[in-house]
Formats: structure tokens, C-alpha cells, sequence
């Protein structure tokens, strides 16, 4: 009888942890015991190894088999444990030298045919075991791109058992993942199709710059749909760190492309009205799955038709907008999934949601208060812009760009190109803190010097704050608003006329912006 161990990884949440895989071989009546936590699909790996390892050719050992996953107390689910313990349970066996193997992390799953198929969450695995010391891999060839994408690691694949085996014994070499695919040029709706919505395109603009929250109310047709889809294409492209986390989250929720290249693009998820809680902040069974409002996680989560959700979903999002991250306790354990993210909300402003607006609206004052109150307080607080979408006229919806194909309005990539350099300007800023964008920086942060601003550029928002108008968080978003503006505009610090617009802007009373000329570099 005899003894092996292996290495692997598993994950909780987006965290990596190494996993031990020791094999054990005894005496006794024959059985198969597995344990260290493992759930209802790692412990049907008894059955699946059993028939890969006699379909790969091998002879299954005989006798008492123990299968222990250390560190016990972790909790192990899914089935990317299935090659480390078919590996494990031959090298105890003494079928397979196990000196090939040692610090090689092994991922993947066994089919009964001994093929190995592609699992979830190989990125955060890999990265895990690089940041444990780990510099060699083996994966499926499904996940090989995938897992190539980490630096610092060297990434093998395999297809089947009998090839790993062959491997181990020195008959044959293992295969390299495919070269990089090239990066796909953005191919999504452009904000030069929206006709009119002047406003809700200059708030749009100021909210992809700071990465704020916006609320698009208005009548249906108007365009706020449109608008926010259009969010994603004046994004800059996501940073080598931004971009790793975006692409484990949509590797654990197994959404990742078959080509495994890393994410760029911010992501946009658009959950329907009908959506459940544990699908928008996540949940289900075991340990928490990602919901949508972590798979947005560094771009856009957009909820239309918004006071048609249910309001203990809508609650759920408060939490996560302040603090950024989810945390699921359930009675296995906790996990915690990032969520960053910039949230859209539309909605029409009353039931009759008439195409005229507020004309030929039949419904009663409270008719329109019992509507909107689905998007209670305490969640509006937390949105920095609110915009009222106006009817679209019979001339802009047919104006020169619907007339001639000339573009009336500026297309993505012209407001991309202001977004990106108001970005580098507040990055720049608050490098010292590591907070990318002006909607991360801590309000005491905002209101302490260097950054403090003049009392006499600010007394609109004293005023707001002593009659009420305005909460403690409220006033912390227009400091951050105004930093934004003032970042469009290629300045070092908010102006009054910064404030005001910033205020305004929050306030949802755009129509009474203060009238100046906005130069902004080309």
C-alpha cells in the first residue's frame, strides 16, 4: 500500500486557495472515501475518476482508497478536483511516479470516456496558485487560453488522462495553450444614434468621466434605454488589474467566451425587470454564485423599467453601491464578490407612462408618488445624477442626421476621447490613495485639505444641507460631481459655477444649469 500527494486549487468566492490532494492506499474491504469538505459534485468524483482511470487503461486499486483535500476545514466544491485525485490515487497505487509532478497545480474534469473537460473559475485558480509560490499548471485544453492570460505562471494542457499519464511516464509532452487572439475592435451601439436628450448626453458624458450613478426618468421613447446602453462605448478600456478581476468573475459564472481572452471591454449587464434577488446581488445553492450586480463589476449595471422590480430586490443594492463588494452568508460559509460597478436606472414616471409626458398623463399625484416609490430614498441618495428625459419632437427624431445620414450629434468615440482624459486627470490626482475615479474617494477625503473647496464656492450646498434638501452622503456626491465637471474641463479645482451644476445635476433641475461656456479641449 502506499501514499501521494498532488496539488490543486479551490475556490471560495473569487479567492484561490491550494489544495493538498493526498491519496491513500490500505487494506480492507474495497471503498473510496473522500474527504475534507467536499460537496454533492466532488464527492460524485468517486464514480467519474473510477471510470476515467479504466477507460484510460489503467488498472483501478485495489483495496481501501482515502481521498483527503487539505486544508480540511475549507470548503471544496465542484469538479475541477477530478485530475488531481485520478493522478493522486495512481501515484499511491505506485502506477505512476509522481516526481513529474511535484509543485504542478492539476485543474480539470474527467468524463468516464478519461476525457479531461474545462471547468469554471480556472483564472482566480491560477492566480491563486501563483500568488502561493506556484509557477507551473496543467489545465484543460478548454481553459489553456484562459489560464495563459496570468503572468508569472507556465501553462500546460491536456486533453485526456492517457495523455497526462503518458506525460508523467516520460512518453509523451503535454501541449501549449493557443497563441493570444487579437483584441477585438468595440463593435456595440454608438451614442451618435441617440436623436436630441442634449442633457441626458452631457450627464451621460460626466457620469462615464467619474464613474457615477444616474437615474434616466422620463416618458417611454424618449431614448433613456438607448442611452444607457451607450454607456459602455465612452468607457476606457479596462487596466491589466481591472481586467483580471472582470474575467474571473465571468469565468466562476462560466459566461467567459470559449476563446478565454481577457475581458477589455467594461461589461454591461441588463437584468429584467422579473429578476430575482439572489440573480442581481447573487446567491443560490451551497456557497453564493455571482449575480448581476458583481458581473458589472468595473462597467455598467442597468435597470430598466426599474419600479417594476420587486423592492426587497432594489434594496438589496444598497449595500453594494456604498461599500462596492457583496458579502453571502449562507450556513456552509461566507464568500464576498467585488461590485464596483456604475449603475443606470430608468423608469417612466407614472403607470400610464404616456408617450406626451406629463400632457396627457391621466394618473393622480399619488398614483405618480406610489409609482416612483419603489426607487425609495435611501437608494436615491446613492445615485449622483438624476436626469428627466423630455418627449422627443417631430424635428429631432427627423432632424439632419435622420434626413441626410449626416451626424448631427458627436459620435462615442469623440466623447470617449474627453472621458479618458478626465479620467488620466483624476487618476493622476488620487494616485496617492489608489482610487481611480472621483466616485471612489472617501467624502473626508473631499472635504479635508488640500482638496477642501472655498466656503464661498460652496454655499449653495450649505444652504441644501441646513434646509434639509440635502443629505450628509448627498453632499459628498456633488463634491464629487463638481471634481468631475471640473475635469472635462481641463481645470485643477471645482469652480462655483462647478458646484451649481454639480448640485443641480444631483437634484434633477438640469433646466437651471448656470448659463456659461463649457471650452473644453479637442
Amino acid at each position: 500500500m502506499g501514499y501521494a500527494r498532488v496539488l490543486c486549487v479551490g475556490l471560495v468566492g473569487v479567492a484561490g486557495h491550494v489544495v493538498e490532494v493526498e491519496a491513500d492506499l490500505s487494506g480492507g474491504l474495497p471503498a473510496v472515501v473522500l474527504t475534507g469538505l467536499p460537496d454533492t459534485a466532488l464527492n460524485e468524483a468517486r464514480d467519474r475518476v473510477r471510470a476515467a482511470v479504466v477507460n484510460s487503461g489503467q488498472e483501478w486499486p485495489p483495496g481501501r482508497l482515502t481521498v483527503n483535500l487539505l486544508p480540511a476545514a475549507l470548503p471544496k466544491h465542484g469538479s475541477g478536483f477530478d485530475l488531481a485525485i485520478a493522478v493522486a490515487l495512481l501515484a499511491g497505487a505506485g502506477d505512476l511516479p509522481v516526481s513529474p509532478l511535484a509543485g504542478v497545480v492539476l485543474l480539470g474534469e474527467l468524463g468516464l470516456d478519461g476525457a479531461v473537460r474545462p471547468v469554471r473559475g480556472v483564472l482566480p485558480m491560477v492566480a491563486a496558485a501563483v500568488r502561493a509560490g506556484v509557477s507551473r499548471v496543467v489545465v484543460p485544453v478548454g481553459n489553456a487560453q484562459e489560464a495563459a492570460v496570468v503572468p508569472g505562471v507556465t501553462v500546460r494542457a491536456v486533453d485526456s488522462l492517457r495523455h497526462l499519464i503518458d506525460f508523467v511516464r516520460g512518453n509523451d509532452t503535454l501541449l501549449d495553450p493557443p497563441p493570444a487572439p487579437p483584441p477585438l475592435p468595440y463593435s456595440g451601439p454608438d451614442l451618435a444614434d441617440v436623436a436630441g436628450q442634449q442633457t441626458a448626453r452631457y450627464a451621460l458624458e460626466i457620469a462615464a468621466a467619474g464613474g457615477h450613478h444616474v437615474a434616466l426618468i422620463g416618458p417611454p421613447g424618449a431614448g433613456k434605454t438607448m442611452l444607457a446602453e451607450r454607456l459602455p462605448s465612452i468607457l476606457p478600456e479596462l487596466d491589466d488589474e481591472a481586467a483580471l478581476e472582470v474575467t474571473a468573475l465571468q469565468s466562476i459564472a462560466g459566461v467567459l467566451p470559449p476563446d478565454g481572452r481577457l475581458v477589455r471591454r467594461p461589461p454591461f449587464q441588463a437584468p429584467h425587470h422579473s429578476a430575482s434577488l439572489s440573480a442581481l446581488v447573487g446567491g443560490g445553492t451551497g456557497l453564493g454564485r455571482p449575480g448581476a450586480i458583481s458581473l458589472a463589476h468595473r462597467g455598467v449595471l442597468f435597470l430598466d423599467e426599474a419600479p417594476e422590480m420587486s423592492r426587497s430586490t432594489l434594496q438589496a443594492l444598497r449595500q453594494p453601491l456604498e461599500s462596492g463588494r457583496v458579502l453571502l452568508s449562507r450556513s456552509r460559509g461566507t464568500v464576498e464578490y467585488p461590485a464596483r460597478t456604475q449603475l443606470v436606472v430608468a423608469a417612466n414616471p407614472c403607470p400610464c407612462a404616456s408617450p406626451a409626458g406629463d400632457q396627457l398623463c391621466n394618473c393622480s399625484p399619488a398614483a405618480r408618488r406610489r409609482y416612483l416609490s419603489k426607487l425609495s430614498g435611501p437608494l436615491l441618495d446613492r445615485i449622483d445624477i438624476r436626469i428627466n428625459a423630455l418627449p422627443l419632437t417631430a424635428v429631432q427624431l427627423m432632424g439632419e442626421s435622420a434626413a441626410t445620414g449626416t451626424p448631427a450629434v458627436e459620435s462615442s468615440a469623440i466623447v470617449a476621447a474627453r472621458v479618458a482624459r478626465a479620467r488620466s486627470a483624476a487618476a493622476a490626482r488620487w494616485s496617492a490613495g489608489g482610487w481611480r475615479v472621483n466616485a471612489e474617494v472617501p467624502g473626508p477625503e473631499l472635504r479635508r485639505r488640500p482638496w477642501r473647496l472655498p466656503a464661498r464656492g460652496t454655499e449653495i450646498l450649505h444652504r441644501a444641507v441646513d434646509r434639509g434638501v440635502l443629505s450628509a452622503r448627498g453632499l459628498d456626491r456633488v463634491l464629487r460631481l463638481a471634481w468631475t465637471v471640473c475635469d472635462l474641463d481641463g481645470r485643477e479645482k471645482p469652480s462655483p459655477d462647478d458646484v451649481s451644476e454639480a448640485f443641480f445635476l444631483r437634484m434633477g433641475e438640469m433646466s437651471h444649469r448656470p448659463a456659461r461656456d463649457r471650452k473644453r479641449a479637442s
